[in-house]
């Protein structure tokens, strides 16, 4: 069997190198950093712990089955599952607040006609039956196939099936999401619910494809997780999964070029100079590292996907709070903005800046792991901002904190310290430049949204993770190391899992 070098230890390279090793062959991984798990990093000061990337886990079941193909031992004698009940709460400037069930469409029905008047759930129920057509049409080219190639024709179809409406004697359909808010949807509030599953990725609802339908029903149909001890928690078991399977890790080893020869990918070159030869190389980077190692040479060709560049980032605040955290509260609450168009233009217009009133999650996990002790509370807020946002962080924080006051009222008098993580820290994580954030991969828009291919112009080279197909989010990184172990193994012909 062959030696293969993976770039980077993100979840996506990490996935591919336990099923490569299942399959035989000598893997060993390359990390520039110090640890494993990309942006799946951990925070720890006076007791208290909280994840600084991704916190909530949906679509469990693509790692379930990364754990069912690598081991005997399942996913859920590595890590503890917990299902999030509600799923969240909903916060407006109105005054309106709403809490949604897990995975329970009669239950998130009932609470929308409860909180927005009857009728409200009935339309978001139609619409998440409209959605789930999307997601039919769509989950196997876009999760579990690799890229097609005639991509455009992912590109040229609509896979939600807009309702028609007549305006000036003219039929139209929704072509944006925010279109079918505005259209379908009939409310703002419930707009304001729609468009927040898009901006959480990154994504500008105005110009995001209907399609993006998918993000809210992926939450509704297989409902959201939480890993006892944090995200960080998926991260570890995967490592320990790569080592049972005896993969390789080399921490702190910074690669400068992929060896070519004849064509082919034939190895990695170390920054000291000594080149490590290998059957295939896996790079799971950024767009931009990836075109450095190659050297200036052409990894994708005319014709096929570009790499996305210039993706929104994050900011984090993470809150050590005194007190208990009251019980009942919600795992997360989404505070929308008070003003969702001044928002949306602050964050995607010309000159893309932070809004000095963002959405912002406010994550309450309630885990005794992540506090001291029972009296206290581990608090996260997240709002998207503009990649390579740096200056000002303290200001930018401070404005997150002001907007999580409408959740948590006696936000001020509870705290003790805070911390805050910008995108240059998301950086450092991950290597991408600015600390971009890879939003998953979405149908119609031209391709606009979707990633490159796994496969490179250059023999043996692939790429894994959230920038190439099928995009990011912890469940597309998995499917991405499970297509790339498929691509190796099974050659040009594989088709994607069954």
């Amino acid at each position: 069997m062959a030696r293969i070098a993976v770039i980077g230890a993100g979840m996506g390279a990490m996935a591919a190198a336990a099923r490569l090793a299942v399959a035989g062959h000598r893997v060993v991984v390359y990390e520039r950093t110090e640890t494993y798990g990309g942006a799946l990093r951990r925070f720890e000061r006076d007791g208290f712990s909280f994840d600084t990337g991704p916190a909530l886990l949906p679509l469990p079941a693509v790692w379930r089955d990364l754990f069912v193909k690598t081991g005997k031992e399942p996913l859920e004698r590595c890590v503890e599952l917990v299902q999030v009940d509600p799923s969240s709460r909903h916060v407006f400037a109105d005054g309106t607040r709403f809490s949604l069930p897990n995975a329970s469409r009669a239950g998130v029905v009932a609470a929308l006609d409860e909180a927005l008047g009857s009728s409200a759930g009935q339309r978001w129920g139609d619409f998440l039956v409209r959605a789930r057509e999307a997601w039919d049409r769509t989950r196997r080219p876009l999760l579990e196939e690799p890229l097609w190639p005639d991509w455009r024709v992912l590109g040229e179809r609509e896979p939600y099936p807009a309702v028609p409406y007549k305006r000036l004697l003219r039929t139209r359909r929704a072509v944006t999401l925010a279109e079918v808010g505005a259209l379908e949807l009939k409310d703002a509030r419930l707009a304001a619910l729609l468009e927040s599953h898009a901006l959480a990725h990154g994504l500008d609802p105005r110009s995001a494809p209907a399609s993006a339908a998918v993000l809210p029903y992926m939450e509704h149909a297989f409902g959201t997780w939480y890993v006892r001890g944090g995200l960080r928690e998926l991260a570890r078991a995967v490592y320990d999964r790569c080592r049972e399977r005896r993969v390789e890790f080399r921490f702190g080893t910074q690669i400068t070029g992929i060896v070519e020869k004849d064509g082919r990918a034939a190895g990695v070159r170390l920054a000291d100079g000594t080149v490590d030869e290998a059957g295939f190389v896996v790079a799971g980077v950024a767009p931009g590292v990836l075109d450095r190692l190659a050297g200036g040479a052409a990894v994708r060709g005319e014709g096929e996907v570009p790499p996305q560049r210039g993706a929104a980032s994050r900011l984090t605040v993470l809150l050590a709070l005194r007190g208990a955290r009251p019980k009942g509260t919600a795992h997360r609450t989404v505070v929308h903005a008070e003003d969702r168009e001044a928002e949306l233009e602050s964050l995607f217009g010309a000159v893309p800046r932070v809004a000095a009133r963002p959405t912002v999650t406010v994550l309450r996990p309630g885990d005794p792991e992540s506090v001291p002790d029972a009296d206290h509370e581990a608090v996260t807020l997240t709002s998207v901002v503009p990649s390579g946002t740096g200056a000002d962080a303290e200001a930018h924080a401070e404005h997150v904190i002001a907007v999580a006051g409408r959740e948590i009222p006696d936000l001020r008098d509870r705290l003790l310290w805070h911390e805050v993580c910008t995108p240059a820290d998301v950086e450092e994580a991950t290597g991408a430049e600015g600390g971009a954030v890879p939003a998953p991969a979405l149908a119609a828009a031209g391709g606009r949204l979707l990633h490159p291919a796994n496969v490179t112009r250059t023999g043996g080279l692939f790429t894994v993770g959230g920038w190439s197909h099928p995009g990011g989010g912890l469940p597309h990184a998995g499917m991405s190391g499970a297509l790339v172990a498929g691509l190796i193994v099974e050659g040009p012909g594989f088709r994607g899992s069954q």
